[in-house]
């Protein structure tokens, strides 16, 4: 039996001007994980989370959600699912509690019960001291938190969440953060989520698919895709004049990294342990690093590996 929350197979969408927003994107999510969907701006992230919670079809392939096809059960799926969109429109003269009611109706709720859940919400997101305050004067985190609340007054088997924190300052991430894990740990909800952030991903996700340019480019738990890209890097600083001296000695403890624009790395198998023979024969080398950094594998550099840029310097434009 197929445990999978949301599937999809070969899933392609195209739009005018034969822009493929969406190239041939395969994914299984099983049930009660937190997925998180990485990718830049532009990647092709809202287009499919907009094709699985049924706002969009696809050109081609086939998804499901909840064991519902998104386009020939489309209804049901939408009664499986709890969405938070990055540009959900909140009505600014209504007040948190009132949306939360207005939620339950549209769901089919009873009066009784909508007031039930809406008061657990408004607890479970910290907005009990609000709630009766217009949405208008609620600041950008307030807002995230109700987006999570209004998404789960029926209680949805999937949430989406769609780049959730885009736009808070670090605190209000945290804690949103925080209230998904809850979210999960506490009622087994499936979250599919979207995100630019690594360290977001990498936080919240049981695993990992990381999208550029409307492929996925690797997908697995954000341990194992950061081991597939190997040992601690060293990167170093130093003159022009001296880089092929450096790189000359360095390559004696390890093999050439991926560094951008600037700058020389390699994979040093014995991280922190191997930093000072390093050290020591760039000294005698007569080269003066005038930086020098040891870092773990990353996401970004995962990213890096798969697709030959940095995330953050990725400029794809397609929607």
């Amino acid at each position: 039996m197929n445990d999978a929350s949301v599937e999809a197979n070969g899933l392609v969408r195209e739009f005018k001007g034969d822009v493929r927003a969406v190239d041939g994107v395969s994914l299984s999510v099983p049930a009660g994980q937190i997925y998180g969907f990485l990718g830049p701006n532009g990647a092709g992230k809202s287009t499919i989370i907009r094709i699985l919670t049924t706002l969009l079809s696809p050109t081609a392939g086939s998804a499901t959600v909840g064991g519902h096809d998104v386009v020939k059960e489309a209804d049901a799926v939408r009664h499986k699912i709890g969405v938070a969109l990055q540009d959900a429109a909140i009505d600014p003269f209504m007040t948190g509690r009132e949306l939360l009611r207005l939620q339950g109706v549209l769901h089919g709720l009873s009066r009784n019960e909508t007031r039930k859940r809406g008061e657990r919400l408004l607890e479970r997101v910290d907005l009990v001291d609000a709630a009766d305050r217009r949405v208008g004067t609620y600041s950008g985190g307030m807002r995230r938190r109700l987006d999570l609340a209004l998404a789960l007054i029926h209680e949805p088997q999937v949430l989406f969440l769609d780049e959730p924190t885009t736009g808070l300052d670090p605190i209000s991430r945290h804690t949103l953060w925080n209230e998904v894990r809850r979210l999960n740990r506490e009622t087994g909800t499936t979250v599919f989520l979207t995100t630019q952030y690594l360290e977001e991903a990498d936080e919240l996700a049981n695993r990992v698919a990381i999208i550029a340019q409307g492929r996925i480019v690797a997908d697995g738990t954000p341990t194992d895709l950061k081991a597939e890209i190997g040992q601690p890097t060293l990167s170093i600083t130093v003159s022009r004049d001296q880089l092929d001296d450096a790189r000359t000695t360095m390559a004696r403890f390890g093999a050439p990294a991926p560094n951008g624009d600037s700058g020389l790395s390699i994979q040093l198998p014995d991280g922190a342990a191997g930093v000072a023979g390093v050290v020591r024969a760039l000294d005698e080398a007569g080269v003066t690093a005038t930086g020098l950094d040891l870092s773990e594998p990353s996401l970004d550099d995962v990213f890096m590996a798969k697709t030959g840029k940095r995330m953050e310097a990725d400029e794809v434009t397609a929607s």
